[in-house]
């Protein structure tokens, strides 16, 4: 194809599918417009965070939220990007539910802005994203924590395994449940297959961080076989 018809052919796309910010959904060549960019920067968790979830905590020499002081997490550590309240929630809906798989080149440009460093001192071997049910799967058409676990692989060089972790159980949607629900939803959630082969460290991808309950269900069962550490990020994470 000739330069002049490239150039074409993307204005044309341009036109038919324009640029949107993921956030509140205006035209933004920019992505994130810079309405959101500010909101964003005051949901943007920062120090000091708990240090085994990274949640905010409310004073430095606090080590950890009240949750991990409280509760026993299999996940060795993990950091979420933003707070889950308005305009953050509002495009993960749209990601998760709309269709909006588009919005994940944002969420992982972001990702690894803030964390390619902590990425780097965690080492992981391999990236996982935390699957879905095959029903729930067929029904949605996509995994969304497997885009953003793509597009991570693909930042940080790391190869990313999203076949070996399987959910055998088709859970209730965790936001219909209270927390001793959402931990009994998530027991013996998940298995391995048969062929996956246990590395030393992985990172686990999700999109939302609640309770801990999901990830902490992956990581006893990446645990239970042998692998030593399991990390996390995602997207963003309840207040607790």
């Amino acid at each position: 194809m000739s330069i002049k018809k490239n150039k074409l052919l993307t204005e044309v796309c341009t036109l038919l599918w324009p640029e949107i910010c993921p956030f509140c959904g205006k035209a933004s060549r920019a992505g994130t417009c810079p309405e959101c960019r500010e909101k964003l920067r005051k949901l943007e968790i920062q120090e000091p965070r708990c240090m085994q979830c990274g949640r905010p905590v409310r004073y430095a020499e606090q080590e950890y939220c009240r949750d991990c002081a409280e509760t026993r997490h299999f996940y060795d550590q993990g950091y979420s990007l933003w707070l889950h309240r308005k305009p953050v929630n509002q495009s993960i809906y749209r990601f998760k539910y709309q269709n909006q798989r588009r919005f994940a080149a944002h969420y992982t440009a972001e990702l690894t802005r803030a964390f390619e460093g902590q990425v780097r001192r965690w080492r992981p071997c391999l990236i996982m994203p935390v699957p879905l049910h095959k029903k729930r799967r067929r029904a949605r058409g996509y995994n969304q924590a497997e885009l953003i676990a793509e597009g991570l692989g693909r930042a940080f060089e790391i190869p990313v395994d999203a076949a070996s972790l399987i959910r055998k159980k088709n859970t209730v949607p965790q936001k219909e449940l209270d927390r001793q629900g959402r931990m009994q939803n998530m027991k013996n959630a998940f298995m391995l297959a048969d062929s996956f082969l246990p590395v030393r460290t992985i990172l686990l991808v999700d999109d939302i961080y609640t309770t801990g309950s999901t990830l902490d269900a992956a990581a006893f069962t990446l645990k239970q076989r042998g692998v030593q550490k399991v990390y996390f990020l995602t997207i963003s994470i309840g207040q607790g």
